[in-house]
């Protein structure tokens, strides 16, 4: 795994199961204090396993950006009495994957093993030996920290990048959403800072273990305990703020791309949010739903300012942002963003048509029962259910939730939501022809 692993896990949509009836989820809390989140599910002989920590880089000190990330990568790059490559030999004998990421607001482990015994239990025991007894070799963290320092600078010199980084710097400017790892930040990180990280955060009581797959309550209890029992004995729910509310700012970064990339947006939506089904429905319409979308229409088909334009929510368990993005040619940036604004405005003001919020509903109520046809997906659905402390039966009224909205609710949510004097503008590689 490297160092750094891709950010936005999800989006304003939560994926769902291929039957119209959503999968049945029991919910516990272990012995150890992690909360436990359960699909039996005997139709192949899988089992899949994730851990979410409230770990996430939200969590990392100031001038340690990156710590979270570095932590959750380091876990399963050397345990108690394996190295790596051990590790990974031993994985691939059992023909099982174990996988992780880190967002903002989480760090996740994840394991998948075939279910028959001779398998699934030895699998199981490197996922708890990783989880319970990481080294944190120093030689591997000081490769991992170079390739870590090369990749960034290399990425830093890519518009995309370089107007992402601007974006969550300007949205959030006092709040750790905002903060990005750096060369610096990453070369002054220790062995004991990720000791330290990994005692004070990767606690029972700081997790969530979502099983799906072929195993009996039983079983799945017995495996939650197992995993959870000799974690850290950190405990309480670690606190990040909300952000404050910043005024509209627009900042333009020259670059010598060829075309300018644009990103337009505010912090909008927090997990559990009740204005998230208005929002996502609403979305669909603005820019969200491909080439029928408004945006598409407006910007590409219209005017041929771009060759893709997007809309966005992306819920996090403080607001996270609503974002419109673009590329088009440095001398039709101006003319992008003025027919963006031009598109919002009219949508804030007037909502979707009935036409295109029906549009909205058969797409998204139609494509709902193809969005879960796996395990795996069945896993990332539920652990955001389990993490966020959404409805367990969230699943089973998503397609009743998303048939409810109504054009005024999608025009109240986004007005609440998407305020213009609140929004911040980024132009990466504009600067020429558009002064």
């Amino acid at each position: 795994m490297s160092l750094f692993k891709p950010v936005f896990l999800l989006c304003l949509t939560l994926t769902a199961p291929i039957t119209q009836a959503a999968p049945k989820i029991e919910h516990w809390l272990a012995p150890s204090g992690s909360r436990v989140f359960f699909v039996e599910n005997h139709s192949l002989p899988i089992l899949d396993v994730q851990i979410d920590f409230a770990a996430g880089s939200a969590l990392d000190p100031h001038g340690k950006s990156g710590l979270a990330a570095a932590t959750q990568t380091l876990l399963d790059l050397g345990v108690e009495g394996m190295d790596e490559a051990q590790l990974a030999n031993r994985l691939a004998d059992l023909g099982a994957l174990l996988g992780g990421s880190t967002d903002m607001d989480r760090a996740s482990v994840s394991l998948r093993t075939l279910s028959a015994p001779d398998q699934r239990d030895p699998a199981l025991d490197i996922l708890r030996a990783v989880l319970t007894r990481p080294q944190f070799p120093a030689d591997v963290i000081e490769r991992e920290k170079a390739r870590a320092i090369v990749g960034i600078k290399e990425s830093l010199t890519r518009p995309a990048t370089i107007a992402s980084n601007a974006f969550w710097t300007a949205l959030y400017p006092a709040h750790p959403y905002g903060r990005q790892p750096t060369p610096e930040s990453i070369g002054v990180l220790t062995r004991a800072d990720l000791e330290t990280f990994y005692r004070q955060n990767y606690s029972a009581q700081r997790s969530t273990v979502t099983i799906v797959g072929d195993v009996s309550r039983m079983q799945a209890e017995t495996i939650a305990q197992t995993l959870t029992a000799d974690l850290p004995g950190s405990s309480g729910t670690p606190s990040v703020e909300a952000p404050t509310t910043q005024p509209a700012t627009e900042q333009k970064i020259p670059h010598t791309s060829a075309q300018a990339h644009l990103l337009i947006g505010l912090p909008a939506i927090k997990r559990g949010d009740p204005d998230f089904f208005p929002l996502l429905v609403g979305n669909y319409s603005l820019g969200g739903g491909g080439f029928v979308s408004r945006l598409m229409k407006e910007v590409r088909d219209k005017r041929g300012l771009a060759y893709s334009v997007h809309s966005y929510f992306l819920p996090m368990a403080q607001p996270g942002p609503f974002q419109i993005g673009l590329q088009t040619k440095k001398s039709q940036a101006n003319e992008a963003l003025k027919v963006v604004h031009e598109v919002l405005a009219r949508f804030l003001a007037e909502g979707p048509s009935k036409e295109e919020l029906h549009a909205a509903k058969q797409n998204l109520t139609g494509s709902f029962p193809l969005r879960l046809d796996s395990n795996q997906k069945i896993l990332e659905n539920v652990a955001v259910i389990g993490f966020f402390g959404l409805p367990l039966d969230y699943l089973d009224h998503y397609a009743e939730n998303v048939e409810k909205v109504t054009v005024e609710q999608v025009k109240a949510a986004f007005a609440r939501h998407v305020r213009p004097e609140h929004l911040v503008t980024i132009v990466v590689g504009g600067e020429q022809g558009n002064e």
